[in-house]
């Protein structure tokens, strides 16, 4: 078995997500006890009692998310699971997987990234950017339509996330009028998301011209596993590297069908996902479904996975 841990950058933004953890291991209720400390306020009342609309504000759900990410991977450790020959994070899981790489500190990662969510929904004024999910079009294609759509504005391919689905970001107007040409070129389905700002484009450049100085005061130690980046979709192990892919990932598109098809090639035949919610694991499915793939959220999504890697 060779083994990878892939920490989601969205998930199950809902009220309770994290306290079925707590409840079951009291070295993750000391993960959100960190987390409380570093950001001065209650993320932890905010993941077990908030409401969904708080919970889907940018800069409540970075920190939600890592601190759940965090809880989980600090329990999978103390009950003994296996080292990761690698980690990857889908865009804001790249702070998670870099807690896993032992190369950042929780403190700095929870008050890092709710500066960047709220970096990113100051970027653009509501409504003047937009995401949309492609479904069923090739890469090629969408990149094609972009183009044609762009009009002087902003539209790009953000996630690509699997052979089936690629999310596009940009204006509003553009996004509409690619998702257009795209129906009308054969793709199954075109769904605009329910999201803040239009990330991993061009017009997150103030986010990532303001992120970039905050990182630079964050120490990045040399990581102890390897982390594949979103931006390119290869290896780094030097923190300084880490620190620079986690600038330039702010106006780049994930690359995460890359990084996974990468991750493979290398040998890795068995996954973790790492946090709230499945995203991760459902695309894996769609890439390939010869490899194994858990998920730990929770306390019998942990038993399951440890059962499965044969450390229980």
């Amino acid at each position: 078995m060779k083994l990878a841990y892939i920490f989601p950058g969205q998930g199950s933004q809902s009220p309770g997500m994290g306290k079925n953890l707590v409840e079951n291991f009291p070295i993750a209720g000391k993960v959100f006890e960190e987390a409380d400390d570093a950001l001065q306020f209650s993320i932890s009342q905010l993941c077990f009692e908030g409401s969904s609309e708080e919970l889907q504000l940018t800069e409540n759900t970075q920190p939600a998310i890592l601190t759940v990410s965090a809880a989980a991977l600090r329990t999978m450790e103390s009950e003994g699971f296996p080292k990761p020959a690698y980690v990857a994070g889908h865009s804001l899981g790249e702070y998670s997987a870099l807690l896993g790489a032992k190369s950042l500190s929780l403190p700095n990662a929870v008050k890092t990234v709710r500066l960047r969510g709220r970096y990113m929904q100051e970027a653009v004024p509501l409504g003047t950017g937009a995401m949309a999910a492609v479904l069923g079009a090739s890469l090629n294609d969408i990149e094609t339509a972009c183009t044609e759509a762009s009009q002087g504005q902003v539209c790009a391919p953000a996630n690509i996330n699997s052979p089936r689905q690629v999310v596009i970001a940009g204006n509003t107007e553009a996004v509409d009028r690619a998702g257009e040409l795209l129906k009308t070129r054969g793709a199954k389905r075109v769904v605009k998301l329910s999201v803040s700002a239009p990330f991993h484009s061009a017009l997150m450049e103030p986010a990532q011209e303001r992120l970039a100085a905050d990182l630079e005061k964050v120490d990045f130690q040399d990581l102890t596993v390897p982390l594949v980046t979103n931006v390119d979709a290869v290896p780094v192990e030097k923190g300084e590297d880490a620190r620079a892919s986690l600038v330039r990932q702010v106006t780049a598109p994930v690359r995460w069908l890359e990084s996974i098809e990468w991750l493979i090639n290398e040998g890795v035949d068995t996954f973790v996902e790492v946090g709230p919610g499945k995203v991760l694991t459902g695309l894996m499915r769609q890439i390939n479904r010869d490899v194994k793939c858990f998920n730990v959220e929770d306390a019998d999504s942990l038993k399951s996975a440890a059962a499965g890697l044969g450390t229980s």
